[in-house]
């Protein structure tokens, strides 16, 4: 018992008061925690990579250099993966592929691309075949469901390059065309990866298949879109949200989240803003509603 009947009326309320206060607090913290463990969270660790949770645990990568020059905290969190379910890459440049080949022989993750990625990956590189099989590798306009249907992914196109560098004096991989993800989750968000691209007309039929709840795209200009082609982009895909990326990490990419808000308010965008730190884990709203 949690009280003494010997104790006085007046001390015995006291006592049980106290008792009902803790377990409502502690019941508090578990539904809190419950929630907590029912949304999606993203964490971007600068450049193009991000790390994806699902509301069911789910460990989700995306174009994975995580040790980068942005990230401060890239080797500790590298060190620190040891669950990962599934790699995604959009194409073969170094920036992209990072840390895969580490983090996919270590947790046993499935590497997610399309055909001649995954082919440049293994052979060049030596990621694991087993974990490359055809039930997640795919191509351009092709959609997998993977995780039991709990994640579904669409290739789209992007304007881009795509090879993989061995390292020392050998000549760089045909690594196919680059791709753009559209990552679909369920009782989660869908989320667009544009990859390294620029801007293109047929960015606009996303949104005919897909209501697309973030978007993350480049913005850091030379490589890849700026900000005022990246505001074009997201004005017709039309996003819940949007989040910069593939900017700062290098003094050439010149883009940045002020200049590109600018130009989202030139085309008066309506999707929300989120301008994420290197690092910084955040959590995502549900789907759009029809």
């Amino acid at each position: 018992m949690w009280f003494r009947f010997r104790l006085s009326s007046g001390r015995l309320f006291v006592t049980r008061h106290s008792a009902i206060v803790k377990a409502a607090t502690l019941a508090e913290a578990m539904l809190f925690d419950f929630l907590i463990s029912m949304e999606t969270q993203l964490t971007w660790y600068g450049h193009a990579a991000f790390k994806i949770r699902t509301a069911t645990g789910k460990i989700l990568l995306i174009d994975p250099w995580v040790v980068n020059p942005a990230f401060a905290g890239g080797k500790e969190e590298l060190a620190s993966l040891d669950h990962v379910d599934l790699i995604f890459l959009t194409h073969g440049h170094t920036d992209h592929v990072g840390n895969t080949v580490e983090i996919g022989k270590r947790t046993g993750a499935n590497l997610v691309s399309n055909f001649d990625l995954n082919a440049a990956i293994v052979s060049a590189l030596g990621y694991p075949e087993s974990q490359a099989g055809n039930e997640t590798t795919g191509h351009l306009g092709g959609q997998i469901s993977l995780l039991d249907g709990e994640v579904k992914v669409q290739f789209v196109p992007a304007w881009h390059g795509s090879s993989i560098e061995k390292g020392g004096n050998a000549p760089p991989v045909y690594a196919g065309n680059p791709t753009g993800l559209l990552i679909v989750l369920r009782d989660g968000p869908t989320i667009y990866h544009t990859g390294d691209t620029d801007l293109f007309s047929d960015m606009a039929l996303v949104k005919r298949f897909h209501k697309t709840d973030v978007m993350l795209v480049c913005i850091g200009d030379h490589f890849t879109m700026g900000p005022a082609r990246a505001a074009e982009a997201v004005k017709l895909v039309a996003p819940k949200s949007v989040i910069p990326m593939h900017y700062g990490t290098f003094p050439v990419l010149t883009g940045t989240p002020e200049l590109f808000e600018r130009e989202l308010k030139k085309r008066k965008v309506k999707a929300r803003l989120r301008v994420m730190r290197p690092g910084e884990m955040i959590a995502l709203d549900s789907k759009v509603k029809s």
